[in-house]
């Protein structure tokens, strides 16, 4: 088990649109493997390449059906929307409103290198918009309608977006 250090926001690599990936080498199924390791290490839901400080594209995602794997993924399509809490691994201890698509589809390749094409919604069609921005240089605080406040009597409490 390699479990990364996550980078934090403030970091330049967040900020960066994320390199494509040729092909999958042995490298870079390590990367694959680090990544989920890494992801479920810290209880997250999804994971980008550049939140370990690797500017590539790849994201891996388990939002508990086991996980995805997905490399130089592209936004096919979306429609719909809906508001709703979202934390970051590489932003601690915040949660935001943030607006998504309801149902994406999505292509990329798996960690084999075969291509895939998918069809989400919920919350794995919000985990999907989430880790692909990061590979675009976007943060859920670029998209945030309002932070969610925990108040001294631990309920939540909503605060307007700067």
């Amino acid at each position: 088990m390699a479990v990364r250090n996550i980078v934090i926001i403030g970091d330049e690599v967040l900020r960066k649109t994320a390199e494509p990936v040729p092909r999958i080498t042995k490298r870079i199924s390590k990367l694959i493997k680090d990544m989920l390791d890494t992801m479920y290490a810290f209880d997250g839901v999804g994971l980008a390449a550049p939140q370990i400080g690797i500017s590539k594209r790849i994201i891996v995602i388990d939002v508990g059906e086991g996980p995805l794997v997905l490399v130089n993924p592209v936004l096919l399509d979306s429609h719909g929307e809906e508001v709703d809490v979202e934390g970051c691994l590489s932003i601690p201890d915040k949660r935001f409103y943030i607006k998504r698509a309801t149902h994406v589809e999505v292509s990329g390749l798996d960690e084999k290198g075969r291509a895939v094409r998918l069809e989400a919604e919920g919350l794995l069609a919000r985990a999907l918009q989430h880790e692909m921005d990061h590979l675009d240089g976007i943060l859920i605080v670029d998209r945030m309608i309002s932070e969610v406040a925990v108040s001294s009597g631990n309920e939540a409490v909503e605060e307007e977006g700067v």
